[in-house]
């Protein structure tokens, strides 16, 4: 097997036009898909692209997380008021470096400076279009007020400092479910020796 094989790869696929199936934030969509032969229907919430900002105060050996409530985490596990990083939805026309500044600065009250491309992926590919791509930004923590969001988004953010070795020790100690945070904490337990290297590339 050749690293080919191993890359995503463009399909021949044919799609209807889409059926809107309701949604607020979010588009909830239904297509009709033909396939090698077959045919189907399969269902999608375009998200479209994110941007997410992996927070660091090299200084300080600090990351700054942020808390807000979720309904989809109340729901699930009865824990709404999550752990996350700072992220969001890429505008129309938006650069996503441009957008993760911005996101960076609503949610956190900081611009981030340096600002280094990680790397891309899909979390729910089979049932979503969101694309998220990361991003390494350092960030003076002493400027993080206790309160921030976009309030034209109805967002409340609270951030908060945390130690680089408490925020890994909850993510070995699986307190953690926000996805984007645990592969944010992942690579930085695994990159955290490089960090001033990386953030001057």
């Amino acid at each position: 097997m050749s690293d080919a094989d191993l890359s995503d790869a463009a399909v021949e696929v044919e799609l209807s036009e889409p059926e809107s199936r309701g949604g607020g934030f979010y588009r909830y969509e239904r297509y009709r898909v033909k396939l090698d032969g077959a045919a189907f229907e399969r269902d999608a919430i375009r998200v479209g692209r994110v941007v997410v900002i992996l927070a660091v105060d090299l200084d300080r050996d600090e990351i700054v997380l942020i808390r807000q409530f979720r309904l989809g985490a109340h729901l699930a596990l009865g824990k709404g008021d999550v752990v996350e990083v700072p992220a969001g939805r890429v505008e129309r026309g938006e650069d996503v470096a441009d957008a993760a500044r911005r996101e960076c600065q609503e949610e956190i009250g900081v611009v981030p400076q340096p600002l280094v491309p990680l790397f891309d992926l899909m979390p729910s590919a089979g049932s979503s279009d969101e694309h998220m791509f990361f991003f390494l930004g350092v960030v003076d923590a002493s400027k993080v007020p206790e309160r921030a969001g976009a309030a034209d988004e109805q967002e409340d953010t609270r951030p908060i400092r945390v130690p680089i070795d408490r925020a890994l020790e909850a993510l070995a100690a699986g307190q953690l479910h926000y996805g984007a945070a645990v592969i944010c904490l992942q690579w930085l337990a695994l990159n955290r020796a490089r960090l001033r290297e990386i953030a001057t590339r």
